[in-house]
């Protein structure tokens, strides 16, 4: 089985749990999900099967959006509420304060990894580290803020929305908002609402999924592999093109059926299909010919 499921992650269970189970419920092995989120957050994972584990990295990639609870007043060891207490502060800020504070994080900067992390560090996991105690200096990464927007302002909460580029988090940013504000805060609860185009609205449940699985061999929400290449020209190859896309060669724009004839020459990358309607792999246009860029035959 070749697409990708939107799975909605549900509380308590890992990323890996979320592999494990449908493994166990598709009776297959190819399955790798597209970024973690920790056990006590929830929301959208989207997981890849077959042959469609080749796009996890893109998928990885792509901006994602979350709402999450800030609470100040507060620092923990692992900067979420799950974690243990190491100050306890006054809030003595504004509404219009935190606002403005939020809306800094905008744009570009600069993010040190939180400990409690799946990071490796001289072949160790910081999580590993910081369950023994120790504790080891991380380089900030850079990040973007691409919109953080607060949703609900009830002191000492702050209920906002945020999208961001890959590799950000929200534990980190919850405390660094709190560092700024002069009281300290973390991250009270998380939901995931989009990964690209996968949004919460679309998500299911395992249970769900594993319903429809029983009651039609296919799993809820399957999305087909070439609907991720939607934004890019579409393809369709005459039967004599067939063989040479589907073996990776170049061919020539003759080859392609007369209703996908236009001006290539301002794009770079199109989606091939063969005769048949399948699905063959990302080429792009050089002078006359399409060279293969991925291959999802």
């Amino acid at each position: 089985m070749n697409g990708i499921l939107n799975v909605y992650k549900e509380k308590g269970y890992t990323s890996h749990d979320v592999v494990a189970k449908l493994r166990g419920i598709l009776h297959q092995k190819k399955i790798g999900h597209t970024g973690t989120l920790d056990p006590d957050a929830t929301g959208v994972l989207p997981v890849c099967l077959g042959k469609a584990t080749k796009v996890c990295d893109l998928l990885t990639d792509e901006r994602k959006s979350y709402e999450a609870v800030l609470l100040l007043g507060r620092e923990t060891d692992t900067q979420d509420i799950s974690g243990r207490i190491l100050k306890e502060s006054p809030v003595q800020v504004s509404e219009d304060g935190v606002r403005e504070c939020l809306a800094g994080f905008i744009g570009e900067g600069m993010q040190v990894p939180p400990m409690y992390s799946a990071i490796k560090i001289h072949g160790r996991r910081l999580y590993e580290l910081a369950r023994q105690g120790v504790e080891v200096e991380r380089k900030a990464r850079p990040v973007h803020f691409y919109d953080i927007t607060v949703l609900e302002l009830k002191l000492p909460r702050v209920r906002f929305s945020v999208t961001c580029s890959r590799g950000t988090y929200i534990r980190t940013l919850c405390y660094d908002i709190g560092v700024k504000l002069g009281c300290g805060g973390c991250m009270e609860s998380l939901v995931r609402t989009r990964v690209g185009i996968f949004g919460l609205e679309d998500s299911h449940t395992l249970d769900e999924i594993a319903a429809s699985v029983e009651e039609s061999g296919v799993p809820k929400g399957l999305v087909s592999l070439d609907r991720l290449f939607s934004d890019l020209a579409e393809v369709v190859l005459q039967p004599r093109g067939d063989k040479l896309a589907r073996n990776g060669n170049v061919f020539h724009v003759s080859y392609m059926e007369k209703r996908s004839r236009r001006d290539w020459r301002h794009l770079q990358e199109v989606r091939v299909y063969d005769s048949e309607g399948c699905f063959v792999g990302i080429y792009y246009y050089r002078e006359g010919h399409f060279y293969l860029k991925k291959m999802f035959y």
